[in-house]
């Protein structure tokens, strides 16, 4: 997987910018709020996924702007593609985000996830191990989304018979036939719960061990990371999905709402055998969401025969100098795109260095 050439037009604070990468490492350098992270979730935005940033469609425009234009070129299965996503506000005969895909039409951009794919580490990740289990979740999902395109579709169903559940349940003593649909609410739980689940407990079997290698690796040895995986029940089987939401039934009409299955799952992180959310301090905080990004990629590349771009904004903040040469040894013959407010770190590599000011791109 390899960029080579991004187009911005009227996106975020970039008139128009033209970014020609190294094919192993580039330095996005700059002082804060010049576009340097702008340039990376431009990056991102060409998987198909939102923002990595959490930001809506219409925060990604120019102000005062109809629409923003993403033009890249890049190799990926072996052959050379363009890609053309536009951002249409409100109101636009293209509202949201669209994509054309070597010239053909492939309407809503999600449609184009897993043919351009990365893995984005920006300081908000830190929430992996300090948030909730929501950002844990949703961490499997983008990762997942990327690599098997019918986990996008299953994920979507359960969502929305999750969401059709909870409104059922909340009426559930006015609702006429309500004990008919929520067995049919149930039943199509666990149909694409049991597949979310499946591909959830696969993909952590093989991301566990890989991140706390690398995380042993980024502390010399002087530290252990395990990650554990949390599911309701037994995954993969629908039939041990249908029994549990059975069991849950009655609680589940009395609380008004959902009570089990994988939007209520989590990811349990431990350093040194001690909650990471607790009594970690923010570098093995860091060095953990670090090693589990390493691992995303790792995986990804497994799974797909190419390594994914690697998307680090302001990654080496708060690592000593032992964990800072791990990770440069570690990303220097995949392309990455780094940011940083000084290049200094960087002169040990052989990166190519991009300055960025005021939304303007100098090479």
């Amino acid at each position: 997987m390899r960029l080579d050439r991004l187009e911005l037009t009227d996106f975020r604070n970039i008139v128009h910018a033209t970014l020609t990468p190294a094919p192993q490492l580039t330095v996005l350098c700059g002082a804060n709020g010049q576009g340097k992270t702008n340039l990376l979730e431009a990056i991102w935005l060409l998987t198909g996924g939102k923002s990595f940033r959490g930001a809506k469609d219409a925060e990604l425009i120019r102000r005062d702007q109809p629409f923003s234009v993403l033009e890249a070129a890049f190799e990926a299965g072996g052959r050379d593609q363009q890609l053309r996503l536009t951002v249409g506000a409100k109101g636009t005969p293209r509202p949201g985000r669209t994509a054309r895909l070597n010239g053909a039409d492939r309407g809503r951009a999600a449609s184009i996830a897993g043919t351009f794919t990365a893995v984005a580490f920006d300081p908000n990740h830190l929430s992996l191990v300090k948030g909730g289990p929501e950002g844990r979740r949703h961490f499997l999902d983008a990762a997942l989304c990327q690599l098997y395109p019918g986990y996008l579709a299953a994920a979507r169903r359960y969502a929305r018979v999750t969401a059709q559940k909870n409104a059922l349940l909340k009426a559930y003593e006015i609702t006429p036939g309500a004990e008919m649909l929520l067995d049919t609410y149930n039943q199509a739980q666990a149909q694409y719960g049991s597949e979310v689940m499946r591909r959830r407990a696969e993909y952590m079997a093989r991301l566990a061990p890989a991140a706390a290698a690398n995380y042993r690796d980024i502390s010399s040895g002087a530290e252990r990371l395990e990650i554990r995986y949390k599911p309701c029940c037994e995954p993969g089987d629908p039939a041990l999905l249908a029994a549990k939401l059975a069991e849950m039934r009655s609680a589940e009409i009395r609380a008004g709402f959902c009570l089990t299955g994988p939007h209520r799952e989590d990811l349990e992180i431990f350093i040194d055998g001690q909650p990471g959310k607790v009594f970690g301090s923010q570098g093995q905080q860091r060095s953990a969401v670090l090693s589990m990004k390493l691992a995303e990629a790792s995986v990804a590349g497994e799974v797909l025969g190419e390594h994914p771009v690697m998307l680090l904004d302001d990654v080496l903040s708060e690592l000593d100098d032992a964990r800072q040469t791990y990770l440069l040894t570690r990303i220097e013959d995949k392309q990455t795109f780094v940011t940083t407010c000084d290049s200094a770190a960087f002169a040990r590599t052989n990166g190519k260095l991009v300055f960025v000011t005021s939304g303007e791109v100098t090479e």
